[in-house]
């Protein structure tokens, strides 16, 4: 690969990180905050779901956008306001507060999500797409193994809102990166200049596109899957199964690293196998992982006993989100910003849905989890097993 290649991808990887990194850091504190602000967990997960909330409808605003006036500006933009926004989590006093900043940076955040998908549409086809998703997956990977295990050391030596303080320096960082190295990769000729009728149009054309709402929904209930695992581990691990913060860190880490390496194997596997038979595969794999899952939670809760399956279940992700997501924005054609955009808004939207039943389930509870972890893993096959019926 180039170095050029190299920078794009690093800077690409960067800014996908941005909800995994607003995520997994302040994990760990999510006991602290409930005592700060007096909250139960349902409480402390809201403020999970409002950015849940915002990540999938800033996807809305950023896809056409990036459509009409480029790549670049957009983003900018949406660095701009995730560094205010941080800057404001870091500074609230009330749990109303965080959730509202938390709702606002999503929606800054989001927008390297949704920019990182179109650039890598506008530069290459299907299965090389996949192949970079992968390499994506690899460079944002490092954010949920660093970030917990990091976030409970700073939380301990400088409190709660230093972890928002260094997420606003980590725009920063990445804003100068994108001003000074991400190249256009939208010609002025292939933008539309169509307004809100354009926009509505485009997306109405993709929802009757069975193929990419059919893939859209398999990569976005495997999201929901990952979000129910994310809402509900700290309190599974920790409050429930007797884990430190710091130990949490590093099964959390641990499962990150499943998840990279499988998307690693999953780069080599496209080599040598179509992308929809690696797909196939790995969400029938699925749902025996979340089936097992939800037998040890229900049969006999324990570190090891719950620790395993959920392993399996999120290293299958690794082979699922990729293939899914590339499979999906090739049948959107030339419309990959608002492609991204939907993809985007049906992953998070569902996420922000399996988050809250998790907090709803018997407050957090090991149970609660398995249940929603489950329920995302068996409608995931059954929207693979639709689009495979409806296209033969």
């Amino acid at each position: 690969m180039q170095s050029s290649q190299v920078r794009l991808t690093l800077l690409l990887g960067a800014l996908t990180a941005f909800a995994p990194l607003s995520i997994d850091m302040y994990l760990p504190a999510f006991p602290a905050l409930a005592t700060y602000f007096r909250a139960d967990a349902t409480g402390i997960q809201l403020t999970l779901s409002a950015f849940f909330i915002g990540l999938a409808a800033g996807q809305v605003l950023y896809g056409p956008a990036s459509d009409r006036f480029g790549r670049k500006r957009p983003l900018y933009f949406g660095l701009a306001l995730f560094i205010v926004a941080s800057i404001g989590c870091a500074l609230a006093t009330s749990l109303d507060a965080l959730i509202v900043w938390r709702f606002l940076q999503a929606i800054g955040g989001c927008a390297g999500m949704v920019i990182s998908r179109a650039v890598v549409r506008d530069c290459y086809d299907a299965q090389g797409s996949a192949k970079v998703y992968s390499q994506l997956m690899l460079v944002m990977g490092v954010a949920p193994i660093v970030a917990p295990a990091l976030g409970a050391q700073v939380m301990a030596w400088l409190g709660w809102s230093s972890l928002f303080w260094s997420l606003a320096l980590f725009g920063a960082i990445c804003a100068v990166a994108a001003v000074a190295t991400l190249p256009e990769t939208l010609k002025p000729a292939d933008r539309h200049g169509g307004g809100i009728g354009h926009t509505l149009k485009g997306f109405a054309a993709l929802f009757r596109d069975r193929q990419f709402l059919g893939l859209a929904l398999v990569g976005g209930f495997a999201s929901a899957l990952l979000f129910a695992y994310i809402a509900g581990s700290p309190f599974v691990f920790i409050s429930r199964l007797g884990l430190t913060p710091d130990h949490f860190g590093w099964l959390f880490g641990a499962n990150a690293v499943g998840l990279i390496g499988a998307s690693q194997l999953n780069h080599r596997l496209l080599g040598r196998r179509s992308l929809r038979q690696v797909l196939r595969w790995a969400v029938t794999a699925e749902v025996v992982a979340v089936l097992a899952l939800l037998a040890a939670a229900i049969l006999a809760p324990g570190l090891v006993t719950v620790g395993v399956p959920l392993f399996v279940c999120l290293a299958l992700l690794g082979f699922i989100m990729p293939n899914a997501g590339a499979a999906a924005m090739a049948a959107a054609g030339r419309q990959a910003g608002s492609a991204s955009a939907l993809l985007g808004t049906i992953q998070f939207s569902l996420g922000a849905v399996a988050g809250g039943l998790v907090g709803a389930g018997n407050g957090g509870g090991v149970v609660a989890m398995a249940v929603v972890v489950a329920v995302c893993g068996l409608c995931a096959r059954t929207a693979l097993w639709f689009t495979e019926r409806r296209a033969g």
